[in-house]
């Protein structure tokens, strides 16, 4: 049904959401790479695609068809291969994990579903070791809740906040992703997710306040040369503004927050343990949001490991069921289980052994196959490396990041910090065509993260990639 008139605002008052999750999927490069790249069959795949779903930012319509997806590599329907250092992040321990693969078959054939009122030895087992890894980051017990979707398990971690709280009111951070559900928008700040127009009001008491980012501070301090920004001059200005804010509102029950901005933006030293500081002083939760950072990306097992911090509750998802089934967890102090007259989550798929067996097969192989070490040994090799390459290419303006989270930040004007988005993009296809596949952020950020079991080779071989589509972007 169309809307009246009076409905709809006129198209000058509103141009559209910002980009900031991922590429444009109907731009006119798109187009063109699709029109220069693609054949008659992968086409009518697209077309199909087009026509049977609902269309979306950042995913409908799609950019190729799919055929094979194995270790680091995916494959186009015309058999065309690419390393694929986008994923979603689901993919640390690579595509169709043999290991992951066989318990998930195994599990089939014993016990394919569990109702939620019986328990089962692989769900607790998974839930036993998510609450030891908790343990070893905080020092507290934990205890789980598991569901099928990081949205999801976003919105169960505020639920749980406020029943244990008694406030409703949450503090988060403009420009991070927490989820497509309702209240995991709210507290989300990418407007492609919560734009006025396009979803209406949203869950009250979700204020926000402008993230950490030290390339493009948005509390007005530099940094150095190198990047870094100068604390004793700043004075964390972004770590006292959520202070702030938890005074004044008084009756905060939760921070949520990625520990690690995914765009991706590292915390500068002491952000969260000063942020820490402050929820402890008005008694408010701290929740993080390790969908993305979780399981070693970063270079070690949590992401909040780097900083220190403590976080009460904390949440996982994307690369816990190994790159093939959906699942993820809340993991919560033990303390704060007091929630037993409540539905927290409930959901149908909760205690699944089969994901749960995924998800058990995922953690055994990131620890035997020391991925975590390997993620932050790559990660160095590469950041290493593209620092080097950004006194060679002036569109690099910012190199960041952390194992193999890794952000090159594209500009056209090095002191202006002007962002350089449609080489952002023309970079971004160019590197396709040479099949390496990747994400553009915020527009002008090129992020790479690739699975776990990359290795410097590969790395090495795609950063080669990277490094000559810049100049031929640049002759440009």
């Amino acid at each position: 049904m169309n809307l009246r008139p009076e409905q709809t605002p006129p198209s000058s008052t509103f141009a559209g959401p910002s980009q900031s999750e991922g590429d444009v999927n109907h731009s006119v490069r798109r187009k063109q790479w699709q029109a220069d790249s693609l054949e008659a069959s992968t086409r009518s795949l697209l077309a199909r695609d087009s026509a049977a779903f609902l269309h979306q930012s950042v995913s409908t319509p799609c950019l190729n068809g799919i055929a094979k997806a194995q270790g680091i590599w995916i494959e186009d329907t015309a058999g065309r291969r690419y390393m694929d250092f986008h994923g979603n992040n689901v993919h640390h321990v690579g595509y169709a994990h043999p290991q992951v693969i066989t318990a998930i078959k195994h599990q089939l054939d014993t016990l394919s579903f569990a109702p939620r009122r019986f328990a089962n030895d692989r769900a607790v087992e998974l839930a036993e070791a998510l609450s030891t890894r908790f343990k070893s980051l905080t020092g507290s017990p934990g205890k789980v809740l598991f569901t099928t979707g990081g949205s999801d398990a976003v919105e169960v971690a505020i639920k749980l906040a406020r029943i244990a709280t008694g406030r409703f009111k949450t503090l988060s951070f403009w420009d991070s992703f927490h989820g497509a559900g309702l209240g995991a928008s709210s507290v989300g700040g990418e407007s492609l997710f919560r734009s006025g127009r396009a979803v209406g009001p949203l869950l009250p008491g979700t204020e926000h306040v402008a993230p950490f980012g030290c390339y493009r501070c948005a509390y007005g301090h530099t940094v150095d040369v190198n990047g870094q920004p100068d604390i004793a001059s700043c004075k964390l200005a972004c770590a006292n503004m959520v202070r702030y804010v938890l005074q004044r509102e008084g009756d905060v029950a939760a921070v949520v927050a990625e520990p690690a901005r995914a765009v991706p933006f590292i915390p500068p030293p002491g952000y969260w343990a000063a942020v820490r500081q402050a929820c402890n002083e008005r008694g408010t939760l701290l929740i993080f949001d390790e969908i993305p950072t979780g399981l070693g990306k970063t270079g070690r097992f949590f992401a909040a490991e780097h900083d220190g911090a403590h976080p009460d509750i904390m949440v996982l998802g994307k690369a816990l069921g190994g790159g093939v089934l959906p699942i993820a967890a809340c993991i919560a102090r033990a303390d704060l289980d007091v929630a037993g007259s409540f539905a927290l989550g409930h959901y149908t798929h909760e205690k699944n052994p089969v994901t749960a067996a995924a998800a058990l097969a995922t953690l055994d192989v990131i620890e035997r196959e020391q991925l975590v070490q390997n993620a932050a040994d790559v990660g160095a090799y590469a950041l290493e490396r593209l620092l080097e390459m950004k006194e060679h290419h002036p569109l690099i303006g910012d190199v960041r990041g952390r194992g193999l989270l890794i952000g090159i930040e594209l500009v056209s004007d090095r002191a202006a910090k002007i962002p350089a988005t449609d080489p952002a993009e023309a970079v971004l296809y160019a590197a396709m065509s040479r099949g390496l596949s990747f994400k553009t952020t915020m527009g002008n950020v090129l992020t790479l993260t690739p699975p776990l079991i990359t290795t410097r080779a590969q790395m090495a071989q795609a950063l080669d990639i990277l490094d000559q589509c810049l100049r031929e972007v640049a002759a440009h």
